[in-house]
C-alpha cells in the first residue's frame, strides 16, 4: 500500500519537477548557452556569406535573387542584431549567477535573459538549416518587358514603307511578312519602328527582336526566344534541342507574340526552333528582313515589301540634316556642292548618313570639290566609306555561292554608272571569260541568266528599263571595284563614261587585266600597248574610227574585245594575234568586211555581227574556220549592202553562208538575215537548226516573192525578235491546219517595214506574248480585221483601237490580256514616197555620237531601230537613261507631233516628256 502511494506521488510530481528543470536550466547553462549561441551565429554568418555570393554572381548574369532568400537574408540580419545584444550584456548577466551558476541575485532578470538566449539558438539553428537549401537556387531571370524599347533616329522617307508593313500586321490573314531590300537601305531602322510602335498598344503581345546576321545558329534564335518567355534556366540549357522547341512552342501557342528577325541570310525553319505554324488559332506574326528577294520567297512569306532607295528629294533632305544648316549655309557655293555630292549616294541612305556626317564642318568649297573629286575617283578613300559602308555591303558579296558568282558580280563594275546592261551581252562576256566554264552551249547561257536572277535577288543588281537590261548601283559598283582592285588586288582599269576624248596613256595598260574605256569620245587609238595579262577591253560606245597597225601585237591572253558602236571600218590584220580571243562584238558598228586574218581565231566562241549595215564581205572560210563558235549573231546586218562581192559568203543570197554554218558543229545560238525566200527555206529544213536556238530573224525579201508562209518560223521556238522588209509582199499564208495552234510563244518584237504591198497581219493572233509591234510604211495593212477570205480571228478589237488613241489613259484593255506598243509609222498616205519626211506622222532628228557614229541609247531594245529610220524612234523615260554629250544636247530639241484627225492639234514634246511614243492610225497613245 505505501508503494503504490509513493509510485502515484512519483508520476504525479515527475512532469512539473521536469518543467521546473527546463525553465531553471536557462539559469544553470547560461554561460554555455551564450557560447554556444555565438558558435551557432558565426556559422549562420558564414552560410549568409555563401548565399550572397551566390546572388552576386547571378546578379551579374542579369537574373534576380528571389524573394524567400532576401527574406531570409533579412531574418539573418535581424538575428545577428539580437545576439549582439544579448552578448553586450553577457558579463553583467554572468555576475548576478551565486551558488556555483545554479541560482541567481535577481531570479527574473537571469531567468527571462536565458529563455532568450535559447529561443535564439532554436532561430539561429533553423535559419541555418533554411540557408543550407539555398545552394544554387537563389535567383531568377528577371521577367522581360513585354516590348522593349530600341534606340532609333529620326528618319527620312520610310512613312509609306512603314504604314504598308503595319497594314499587313493588323491584318489577321497575314502571318509571316518579309522585308527586303539592299545593305544599307534602312531594313533594320524600319523593323526598329515597328518595334517601337507596339509600346503604345495595350494589345498584350510578347515582341521578341532576334539578331540573325549571316552566321545563322538556331540554337541562338531559341535562346533569345526563351530569355523572353522566362524559359532560359540552367536547367532548361541543358536540354536537346528537340526539347527546347517543345518548350517554346507549348508557352508560345499560349500567347500572342510578335518576332522579329532581323538579317537573316538563309532559310530559318521556324517550325523547328518552336515557333507555331500560321493558323488563325494562334495570333502572332513574324517579320523578318534580308538583303535577298530568295530568301524573302523560301521563308513563305505572306506579302513582302521592299524597302527601295530614297528619292532625290528625301535623299537630299536626309543629307542635309547629317551635315547640319550651319555648314550649308555658311558659304553659299557649299549648297550647290553638297547637292552634288548627296547625288553622288545613289540614294542609299546609309552612304547618304556616313558621308553626311563625314562633311559636317567643312566650310570651305574646296573641301566639298575635293569631296567630289574623291567620290567619283576612288570613293573608298573617303573617309568612313571602306568601314562604315563597303564592309557592310561586302557581306551581300561574301554570302554568294561560289566564286563563279562573285566574279560575275565584279565584272559588272566595268560598265558606267546607272548603265542598262544588255543580259545577253554581259552572258557573253562571262562565257568569254571562262567564268561559265563549268558548262557548255546553251546550258551555259541558262546558267548565266540563273546567276543574273541570283544576283537581283540578292539586291547585287538592279532590274533595268525593261526585262533585258540589269544596272548597278553607283555604291554597289564603287563597292565592287574596292574589292576587286583594293582586297583581291586585282588591275582594273576602269575609265567608262568618263567623258575622254583621249586614252591612258599606254604605260596605264601594263598589267592591266580588265579595261573599260566604253562610252566615251576617244576617235582613235594611235600607240600600241603592251598588256601581256589584259583578258577584256570594252572599247564600246566610242567614236572611234582607227586602231594603228599593231594594235593588238601585245595582247596574247585577250578574251573579251568589244568594239560594238564605234566608227571603225576595218579591223587590222594584227587581229589574228589575238589566238586566245573567245567573244568579238562588232555589233552597230560601221565595218566594212571581216579580214581574212579572223581565220586565226579558232578558239572564237561568239561572234556578233548584229546591225553592222555597212558589212557587204565576210570572205569565204572565215566563218567555217571558226570551228569552236557557239554563238553567231548576223541579225540585220548588211541593210545599206544591195550587192554583195562574189568572193564573200554574202554573195548568192547568203546561200554561202549556210554552207558554212554546216561545219559549225558547236553553234548553238544563231540570229541570221535573210534576203529571199529560197535561203530561208534552205535554212529552215537543214539539220543547222537541230541543235541551234534562233532568237531572232531579220527577213529583207528582195527576190519578188508575194507571199511568206509565216507559220513555217513558228518551228523557231526561240524567236524572240523578227523584222520582215519587203516591197513584193502581199500575203503571209496561215496553214490552215495550223490555224488554231498557237505557234509563236516567244514572239515579243516584230517590226513590219516597207512592206508597201502586205494586206493584213492576222497572223499575230499567234503571238500572245507580242510586246513591241512597229508597222511603217505598209499602206494597206489593217490590224482591226482580216482581209482574207475564209473568216479569221480580230486581232485586235475595236475597243483597243478606240482606246489607244487617248494620250495618256493606260494601258490596254483587259480584255486584251497584254501589255503591248504599237506603233505605226508613215502609214497615212500612200501617195507619199518613203524618202517623203513628210509622210511621216513624226519627225525626229537622229541621235548622233561624238564624230558622227550613231549611239545605242540604254535599255532601249537595240532592234527598234533601223539606219534608214533614224529620225523615227521611240524612247522609254520610266528611268532617264544615261546620256553622252550629244544626247545631251538633244533634250532641247522639241518634236512636233500632227494627228491627221485634227490638224490643229500639235504637241510639242521633248525626250523628257515621252515615255513610250507610238504611233497608231495616225493616232499617238502612251503605254
Amino acid at each position: 500500500m505505501g508503494n503504490l502511494l509513493s509510485a502515484a506521488i512519483s508520476n504525479g510530481f515527475d512532469p512539473i519537477f521536469t518543467y521546473c528543470k527546463e525553465k531553471a536550466s536557462y539559469i544553470w547553462n547560461l554561460e554555455d548557452n551564450l557560447d554556444a549561441l555565438q558558435k551557432a551565429l558565426e556559422d549562420l554568418t558564414q552560410a549568409k556569406e555563401d548565399v550572397m555570393t551566390r546572388i552576386t554572381i547571378a546578379e551579374q548574369q542579369q537574373l534576380r535573387r528571389l524573394n524567400r532568400v532576401q527574406l531570409w537574408l533579412t531574418r539573418v540580419q535581424a538575428v545577428e542584431t539580437q545576439v549582439g545584444e544579448l552578448q553586450r550584456v553577457r558579463s553583467q548577466e554572468i555576475e548576478k549567477l551565486c551558488l556555483g551558476g545554479y541560482c541567481s541575485e535577481n531570479l527574473k532578470s537571469s531567468y527571462e535573459f536565458g529563455k532568450k538566449v535559447v529561443d535564439l539558438l532554436k532561430v539561429v539553428a533553423d535559419l541555418k538549416g533554411e540557408g543550407a537549401t539555398y545552394v544554387m537556387d537563389v535567383a531568377e531571370r528577371i521577367p522581360e518587358d513585354q516590348v522593349e524599347r530600341r534606340p532609333s533616329e529620326p528618319t527620312v522617307g520610310l512613312e509609306s514603307k512603314f504604314d504598308q508593313v503595319w497594314s499587313y500586321i493588323i491584318d489577321e490573314q497575314v502571318k509571316i511578312i518579309g522585308i527586303y531590300g539592299k545593305g544599307g537601305v534602312g531594313k533594320t531602322t524600319l523593323l526598329t519602328q515597328i518595334n517601337n510602335k507596339f509600346l503604345s498598344l495595350t494589345n498584350n503581345y510578347v515582341v521578341i527582336w532576334v539578331q540573325v546576321s549571316k552566321d545563322l545558329r538556331l540554337e541562338k534564335i531559341q535562346e533569345t526566344i526563351a530569355k523572353k518567355i522566362g524559359l532560359s534556366t540552367n536547367e532548361w540549357k541543358s536540354k536537346p534541342f528537340e526539347e527546347k522547341a517543345t518548350d517554346i512552342f507549348r508557352i508560345l501557342s499560349r500567347k500572342k507574340f510578335v518576332l522579329l528577325l532581323d538579317d537573316i541570310w538563309e532559310r530559318v525553319n521556324l517550325i523547328n526552333i518552336g515557333i507555331p505554324p500560321p493558323s488563325q488559332e494562334i495570333d502572332f506574326k513574324v517579320v523578318f528582313t534580308t538583303r535577298s528577294i530568295e530568301v524573302s520567297n523560301h521563308m513563305g512569306t505572306h506579302k513582302k515589301v521592299e524597302v527601295e532607295l530614297l528619292t532625290h528629294a528625301e535623299a537630299w533632305l536626309l543629307f542635309q540634316k547629317k551635315v547640319g544648316e550651319e555648314t550649308l549655309t555658311g558659304n553659299p557655293d557649299i549648297r550647290i556642292l553638297a547637292e552634288i555630292v548627296a547625288r553622288e549616294c545613289g540614294g542609299l541612305p546609309l552612304a547618304l548618313i556616313t558621308i553626311g556626317r563625314a562633311m559636317a564642318g567643312n566650310n570651305q568649297p574646296e573641301e566639298w570639290r575635293y569631296a567630289i573629286s574623291i567620290l567619283r575617283m576612288s570613293a573608298h578613300e573617303f573617309p568612313g566609306m571602306e568601314n562604315d559602308v563597303y564592309c557592310l555591303l561586302k557581306f551581300s558579296y561574301d554570302r554568294l555561292p561560289s566564286d563563279v558568282y562573285r566574279s560575275c558580280f565584279l565584272y559588272c563594275s566595268l560598265f558606267p554608272e546607272d548603265y542598262c546592261i544588255t543580259k545577253r551581252d554581259l552572258i557573253d562576256c562571262w562565257i568569254g571569260e571562262g567564268f561559265l566554264r563549268r558548262y557548255d552551249g546553251i546550258l551555259a547561257r541558262n546558267f548565266g541568266y540563273n546567276i543574273i536572277g541570283f544576283l537581283l535577288r540578292a539586291c547585287l543588281l538592279e532590274e533595268g528599263e525593261n526585262d533585258d537590261d540589269v544596272k548597278m548601283h553607283d555604291v554597289i559598283r564603287d563597292m565592287a571595284l574596292w574589292i576587286a582592285c583594293e582586297i583581291q588586288e586585282e588591275k582594273f582599269l576602269i575609265r567608262s563614261g568618263a567623258g575622254l576624248t583621249r586614252a591612258p596613256v599606254v604605260r596605264e595598260w601594263e598589267n592591266v587585266k580588265r579595261m573599260s574605256l566604253m562610252k566615251n569620245d576617244i576617235k582613235n587609238l594611235s600607240e600600241i600597248p603592251n598588256c601581256p595579262e589584259l583578258l577584256t577591253l570594252f572599247l564600246h560606245e566610242n567614236p572611234l574610227g582607227m586602231l594603228t597597225s599593231g594594235f593588238f601585237q601585245y595582247m596574247p591572253h585577250l578574251q573579251v574585245l568589244n568594239l560594238s558602236n564605234t566608227c571603225i571600218t576595218k579591223l587590222p590584220v594584227e587581229i589574228s594575234k589575238l589566238v586566245g580571243l573567245q567573244h568579238l562584238d562588232l555589233s552597230w558598228s560601221k565595218i566594212e568586211e571581216l579580214p581574212e586574218e579572223l581565220k586565226a581565231l579558232t578558239n572564237l566562241k561568239s561572234l556578233n555581227l548584229e546591225d553592222t549595215n555597212y558589212l557587204c564581205k565576210i570572205p569565204r572560210h572565215v566563218i567555217s574556220n571558226l570551228s569552236m563558235l557557239r554563238v553567231l549573231r548576223m541579225f540585220n546586218f548588211g541593210y545599206n549592202i544591195s550587192i554583195e562581192p562574189e568572193d564573200s559568203i554574202l554573195f548568192d543570197e547568203c546561200e554561202l553562208l549556210i554552207n558554212e554554218l554546216v561545219s559549225l558543229e558547236h553553234l548553238n545560238v544563231f540570229s541570221p538575215t535573210f534576203k529571199n525566200s529560197r535561203a530561208l527555206r534552205r535554212f529552215l529544213n537543214s539539220h543547222v537548226l537541230q541543235n541551234c536556238r534562233v532568237e531572232s530573224l531579220s527577213l529583207h525579201l528582195n527576190d519578188g516573192s508575194s507571199s511568206l508562209n509565216v507559220l513555217s518560223l513558228g518551228f523557231l521556238k526561240d524567236l524572240g525578235a523578227l523584222y520582215i522588209r519587203s516591197e513584193h509582199l502581199v500575203d503571209m499564208v496561215i496553214d490552215s491546219e495550223m490555224r488554231n495552234v498557237p505557234q509563236f510563244h516567244g514572239l515579243h518584237t516584230v517590226r513590219l517595214y516597207f512592206c508597201t504591198k502586205l494586206r493584213d497581219a492576222t497572223w499575230l493572233i499567234f503571238a500572245p506574248n507580242l510586246k513591241i509591234l512597229e508597222i511603217s510604211f505598209c499602206y494597206e495593212v489593217d490590224l482591226k480585221t482580216s482581209r482574207t477570205k475564209d473568216p479569221e480571228p480580230v486581232l485586235y478589237s475595236q475597243q483597243v483601237v478606240e482606246e489607244a488613241k487617248t494620250v495618256g489613259e493606260g494601258d490596254a484593255p483587259e480584255e486584251d490580256c497584254r501589255k503591248l506598243t504599237m506603233s505605226r509609222v508613215g502609214c497615212t498616205d500612200k501617195k507619199k514616197t518613203p524618202d517623203d519626211k513628210s509622210s511621216s506622222s513624226a519627225v525626229y532628228e537622229p541621235d548622233v555620237a561624238p564624230g558622227g557614229c550613231r549611239t545605242k541609247t540604254e535599255g532601249q531594245n537595240r532592234h527598234n531601230e533601223d539606219a534608214h529610220m533614224e529620225n523615227m524612234s521611240s524612247a522609254s523615260n520610266d528611268v532617264l537613261p544615261c546620256k553622252n554629250e550629244a544626247q545631251k544636247k538633244s533634250d532641247n530639241i522639241s518634236y512636233s507631233i500632227q494627228t491627221e484627225k485634227d490638224d490643229a492639234n500639235v504637241m510639242n514634246l521633248t525626250p523628257s516628256d515621252i515615255s513610250l511614243l507610238s504611233i497608231y492610225s495616225s493616232y499617238i497613245f502612251i503605254v
